[in-house]
């Protein structure tokens, strides 16, 4: 038996000396307090709490250099000062439970379970081009630092439908919110994102994200089917809308419907091979988890809404954060498939 478990026994058997409920007592007393012990063993220290209080107001004003320098460089040396500074932050010991609230302009999201949390944020150079960066911490049991940087490649993936990759090919999105989902005792977590994309229209996207054998990131898998549809399209590793600059297409999860549910867009010019002419009209598309997979819905409601009124959903909106401003094969093909 550990030391302090014999200490705190004899300890406990002073205490109770003749009480026949003596062993039950001290085996539970020994049990809650090694516990206890444990736990504050993993706290934060007072100096570790004070560094990284520090660290989060230098981090604080480089995060807002990121969105606010004037030159395209200044930005990104602020960027690049940012990420090693972060990453300096995340190596204090439990630095997991660490908010850093006052980053605004960075998403910061832990996982419903806690077993990790994502950083996600984007650099623009010019309205032509944004790039994303992010990092997956992964809750350890000692407190030390697992970290998986997020390495923006969309810019190299041909078919993001069809794509599923790793944190070294990751297709960058700045990340609202993540769904906790399970199929045959596995764990998934789905991502909802949006991308800038570029100076005409914006993206909001939908993948799934979980983790191998060996404990690391992947991004994407057939979890997008199209089967119950009038029209039937093959599965997809993600799926995402596109839409005109202003067009405020929305996508989300309402927690009572169980549901994803996203705008059905239109070409307000009738190009509809002009992605930055869509808009929402009314009507509502989603998914619904069903064996592992989320299985598209053509209409999410029976009627269409009239101008100005809003869906009968749960409000929960897309945190456009700033202003707008977690070995695998990298970027594995599956075979062709279509977009969204």
């Amino acid at each position: 038996m550990h030391t302090r478990s014999i200490i705190l026994m004899q300890l406990c058997y002073m205490t109770y000396p003749w009480n026949r409920l003596r062993l039950p007592i001290c085996i539970l007393a020994t049990v809650f307090l090694l516990l206890y012990t444990g736990v504050n063993a993993q706290q934060t220290t007072k100096a570790d709490l004070l560094s990284l209080r520090t660290r989060e107001d230098s981090l604080k004003t480089l995060s807002t250099e990121i969105i606010t320098g004037r030159e395209a460089a200044d930005r990104f040396r602020a960027d690049s000062a940012f990420t090693r500074m972060l990453v300096r932050a995340l190596k204090t010991p439990n630095s997991f439970r660490y908010p850093f609230d006052s980053l605004y302009s960075i998403s910061r999201l832990y996982a419903p379970d806690s077993s990790f949390r994502i950083f996600t944020w984007q650099v623009i150079r010019d309205q032509s081009l944004h790039r994303r960066h992010g990092a997956i911490q992964m809750k350890t049991a000692d407190g030390s630092l697992k970290l998986f940087p997020l390495i923006d490649r969309s810019h190299l993936i041909d078919d993001l439908a069809d794509t599923v990759s790793n944190n070294d090919w990751w297709i960058g999105s700045i990340y609202y919110k993540i769904i906790p989902k399970e199929h045959q005792g596995k764990k998934f977590y789905t991502l909802l994102g949006y991308d800038e994309h570029n100076m005409s229209s914006t993206m909001k996207r939908v993948e799934v994200l979980h983790f191998d054998d060996q404990g690391k990131p992947v991004f994407g898998g057939p979890f997008f089917s199209f089967n119950e549809d009038s029209l039937r399209k093959p599965q997809q590793s993600r799926f995402w809308i596109e839409y005109k600059k202003d067009g405020n297409a929305r996508m989300q999860y309402d927690e009572e419907m169980d549901l994803i549910i996203f705008d059905h867009l239109i070409s307000e010019s009738n190009e509809p091979k002009k992605k930055y002419t869509y808009i929402p009209d009314g009507d509502y598309e989603g998914f619904k988890w069903k064996n592992g997979q989320w299985v598209h819905i053509d209409k999410v409601f029976t009627f269409k809404l009239k101008d100005g009124e809003a869906p009968i959903i749960n409000p929960q909106t897309e945190d456009k954060l700033g202003g707008k401003p977690k070995a695998a094969d990298p970027a594995k093909k599956k075979g062709k498939t279509g977009g969204n």
